[in-house]
């Protein structure tokens, strides 16, 4: 099992950053949050977990070794796979995960596309004993962070525009954009779809290019 990758990044895009290790580029896909915080050209380190099918090799890559124990958890429910696992991580945080599932939280988890409240009501079942509870300090307070989850939206586009190469002012241009779709999924009481809004802001400013 490759456990983590460190070296130079040669690339970046909405899901995928390529990681020079030895002379070689290895592809590894992560969520929006930690592409945010990679730069074209600085070393990173990514913990990894590798997907093995019949067809593919995938590598699967995380801002630190939590998020990727999560990742791996989560696809020991069943109808789990490795995506929807990444999809989980993309819109919470693994405190945020763990709160959910020991509170019993469905809203948290149907804020993730692809989860509806049965498969929602399953995962909570499935996981309740497997997650543990948040890792988060000061009882109620860690509590409230780990229901925060990730930074607001706006700053986790914003982050990942840049990180992609595109101006400050671009990436705000882009982010405005795209702030109707965000605030009517805010408005159904849904989590503003991250990934969904970059693939979109980019097709803003591919458009304006």
């Amino acid at each position: 099992m490759i456990a983590f990758v460190s070296g130079p990044v040669a690339a970046l895009a909405p899901t995928t950053a390529v990681v020079e290790v030895g002379g070689i580029g290895m592809a590894v896909q992560c969520t929006p949050n930690t592409i945010a915080g990679l730069r074209i050209g600085q070393v990173a380190r990514l913990a990894t977990s590798l997907v093995v099918r019949e067809d593919s090799l995938t590598l699967y890559g995380f801002a630190d070794d939590d998020e990727r124990q999560v990742f791996e958890l989560l696809q020991t429910a069943s109808g789990v796979g490795p995506r929807l696992a990444q999809a989980m991580l993309g819109v919470h945080s693994p405190d945020a995960l763990r709160l959910a599932v020991s509170t019993g939280d469905e809203k948290t988890l149907t804020a993730v596309p692809g989860i509806g409240k049965k498969g929602a009501q399953k995962l909570l079942l499935e996981l309740k004993d497997k997650l543990g509870q948040p890792l988060g300090t000061g009882g109620l307070v860690g509590a409230q962070r780990a229901a925060a989850g990730p930074a607001p939206w706006t700053e986790q586009l914003s982050a990942a525009l840049v990180g992609l190469g595109y101006a400050s002012r671009e990436a705000e241009e882009a982010v405005a954009a795209v702030t109707p779709q965000a605030e009517a999924a805010l408005a159904a009481g849904e989590a503003a779809p991250v990934p969904q809004l970059l693939r979109a802001a980019l097709q803003t400013l591919n458009r304006a290019r």
